[in-house]
């Protein structure tokens, strides 16, 4: 039988929230009032069932992924695949790696296919897919941890640049995290490829073996987790100013990789405070000089 999600405005009679399930979204979109109301009719259609599409694969997309081919049959899970397979051959990861993101797209694709819009966002517990019309931007704030939401810094991005998906990962995130990052947001071309590149780049940010490191099998916390008996990172004690960049640059160095390949066009790596910024250099000192807001703000 068909999921019946939630739908329906927030208070400020702007944004639409859906939910079902783990999947939880808010969508806004700008445009002529008809066009807006397309959009949000068609996010509705294809909100229902997504959940149990996904679901029918569930088997599958916990499974590591395979860098050369997809066992999957669905849009959003080959989507997911396609997202993760060019970190496949080096790193343990799952199509799930980018399914908020793979999700984010998708609706954001229902939304522009149906409606002219100037612009719009859609964003899934902080995995953003996001449109610009010629001459929009949208300003979109990084927080330190995403449990914790408070003031970091914001970066603007243009109708022009490549970015269309903004990603955060790491230990205190709604997902299990191998590396030790309070949070690394990432930006990519696609919001999919940056939930999968900000997963492997948190996983990255680590001291292996550190006493002040508590971990445990993911399976003990969630037995169906697709981490399975892989240690998982619950608790970080205190670290030296030396380890804390230890650990920063660990991260640091796998998305600079990242970015050299073309799968990330920026990060931002946070850490008991401390902030590590990879980036082209133009982009790196804008972002240094902007001061935080919140989620995507305008």
């Amino acid at each position: 039988m068909t999921r019946l999600p939630q739908i329906g405005f927030l208070a400020d009679g702007r944004r639409l929230h859906l939910q079902d399930g783990p999947i939880d979204l808010i969508v806004e979109a700008w445009g002529s009032e008809a066009n807006v109301g397309a959009a949000y009719a068609a996010v509705a259609r294809r909100f229902t069932g997504l959940l149990d599409t996904l679901c029918e694969e569930l088997p599958e997309l916990r499974k590591a992924a395979d860098p050369v081919s997809c066992r999957l049959r669905g849009k959003i899970a080959r989507r997911m695949d396609a997202a993760v397979a060019p970190f496949a051959s080096k790193h343990f990861i799952t199509p799930m790696a980018a399914v908020a993101g793979a999700v984010a797209e998708e609706i954001l694709g229902a939304m522009v296919e149906a409606a002219n819009l100037k612009r719009a966002y859609v964003n899934n517990g902080g995995d953003i897919a996001l449109h610009l019309g010629a001459g929009e931007h949208f300003t979109v704030g990084l927080v330190d941890r995403p449990d914790q939401p408070g003031p970091m810094q914001t970066t603007i991005i243009e109708a022009g640049d490549p970015t269309r998906g903004i990603a955060t990962s790491g230990r205190h995130g709604r997902s299990f995290s191998l590396g030790i990052a309070d949070a690394v947001t990432v930006l990519a071309r696609t919001a999919a490829q940056a939930d999968a590149a900000a997963t492997i780049i948190a996983n990255a940010v680590d001291l292996p073996g550190h006493p002040a490191v508590l971990r445990c099998a993911a399976h003990d916390l969630q037995p169906d987790s697709d981490l399975g008996a892989r240690l998982v990172t619950r608790e970080v004690g205190d670290l030296s100013p030396y380890e804390l960049e230890e650990a920063l640059e660990a991260g640091a160095d796998r998305a600079r990789a990242l970015l050299a390949r073309g799968l990330i066009e920026s990060a931002a790596l946070r850490l008991h405070g401390k902030t590590r910024i990879v980036a082209p250099r133009v982009r790196s000192a804008a972002v240094s000089r902007q001061s935080i807001r919140e989620s995507v703000m305008s």
